[in-house]
């Protein structure tokens, strides 16, 4: 764990070693993703089960391929009473926080007479990853897939692994809150290529959207283009600006909840209090030796924990350097400071408003930007699944208007037939 003090001589020095270090897996997969993304595309369904079989051990003919509708409706029906109530409860307030987000078409008549403007459309199919193995999360299906609804997608389809053929049953009940047309048990690089490409058995989509390991995060990368994409997503981070008026361990917690999602995750707590810092580091260490997430959240702390003491006037300009996925702002007066930041993915503020009430049901999603993708990307949301056309209608007038200096235009480029294509039509 890094301890940095701005008054430091050389905190300029380490803290953008902290802004610059990668997080990212060493393991390079790009030439592993690649070979399997062609096999998915030359042999569709045959290449889709070999690898199911060897990567999470179940024969796709005896499990079989699709989970049906029946089987997410009665997930939902026998998950406890409590959980699913919690589904229900985080699917309404998701669903309305995305419901304002929706776009409105435009239109309108210039003084040339012209008339212009955009109208928005959803995508026809999306693709969802939903992990199946360790990072098996039924918020994440649910955080993906209503923005597709509230977009008006006409088919949303879930791919996830199901290792031994097993089934996560809170998954497959957020699938059924959620309204997912279809649901395929398959995962990895090659359930991305089969949402892109298409098989036999699996029509291809329009966009896909979902967390995954680093050879999913690979596949999408490399498929951006042929389909779109939600992002390439790292590590999951936490920002945490507090003062000394805070609960120490409320803060721990905090910064753990980040902590625990992986060995390569990042927690950094930003004070203006040494003393607090130091609460902060003990209760730290207390609240690790009783998580049952100790190891990961362990290597996660050690790694690539941060504590940094800092006069709160300068730390506008340290958060929008670390530009994080996540910023809770557990102060007095949040939003002050809050107007002074440019770069986060989502922010959080005071000091009951935990990180972990907007990863579950507080109802902005939870996809976000990592690695400093925050200072040019926004978290998921509904105009993700959809696109903007643009349109123009000239009349007679309007053209003859406008057609001149277009003509012109093109003459200065070179390009002759735009220029008749327009002085054809001029009175």
């Amino acid at each position: 764990m890094i301890r940095l003090t701005a008054t430091d001589a050389d905190f300029e020095a380490n803290f953008t070693a902290l802004v610059e270090a990668r997080r990212d897996t060493d393991v390079d997969v790009a030439a592993d993703v690649t070979a399997i993304l062609a096999r998915v595309r030359t042999e569709g369904d045959a290449a889709l089960a070999d690898l199911t079989g060897r990567f999470d051990g179940h024969d796709l003919a005896m499990t079989g391929w699709r989970i049906d509708a029946d089987s997410c409706a009665t997930a939902y029906a026998t998950i406890a009473p409590e959980l699913r109530a919690a589904l229900d409860l985080a699917a309404t307030r998701i669903t309305t926080y995305h419901e304002r987000q929706r776009p409105a078409d435009s239109g309108w008549t210039d003084a040339a007479g012209v008339h212009m403007g955009a109208r928005w459309t959803p995508v026809e199919a999306a693709g969802l990853y939903v992990p199946g193995g360790r990072a098996a999360y039924p918020s994440s299906v649910l955080m993906n897939a209503l923005p597709a609804k509230v977009a008006g997608v006409d088919r949303l389809v879930m791919v996830t692994p199901t290792p031994g053929g097993h089934v996560v049953p809170a998954v497959l009940a957020a699938a059924h809150i959620a309204g997912v047309d279809e649901v395929w048990r398959v995962g990895g690089a090659q359930a991305v290529a089969a949402l892109a490409y298409g098989t036999n058995t699996i029509a291809p989509v329009d966009v896909i959207v979902g967390p995954g390991n680093a050879w999913v995060a690979e596949a999408k990368r490399q498929l951006y283009g042929r389909v779109g994409i939600d992002m390439v997503a790292g590590p999951s981070e936490i920002l945490v600006v507090a003062d000394a008026a805070n609960d120490a361990s409320w803060i721990a917690a905090d910064l753990l909840s980040q902590a625990e999602h992986d060995p390569t995750s990042q927690a950094i707590l930003i004070t203006d209090d040494t003393a607090f810092a130091d609460e902060v580091v003990a209760a730290v260490e207390t609240l690790l030796a009783r998580l049952t997430t100790q190891a990961t959240a362990r290597a996660s702390w050690d790694a690539y924990g941060a504590i940094i003491v800092a006069d709160f006037a300068d730390v506008p300009r340290l958060i929008d350097r670390l530009a994080p996925e996540h910023l809770e702002l557990a102060l007095a007066d949040p939003r002050a400071m809050f107007a002074r930041i440019r770069h986060a993915g989502s922010v959080f503020l005071g000091r009951f408003t935990p990180e972990a009430i907007g990863d579950y049901l507080g109802g902005p999603n939870h996809v976000l930007p990592t690695g400093r993708r925050a200072r040019f990307a926004s978290g998921l949301g509904v105009t993700d699944f959809m696109k903007r056309t643009s349109f123009l209608s000239c009349d007679a007038a309007a053209l003859d208007a406008l057609g001149p200096a277009a003509a012109t235009l093109a003459d200065a480029e070179g390009l002759p037939a735009h220029a008749a294509s327009i002085r054809r039509r001029l009175s």
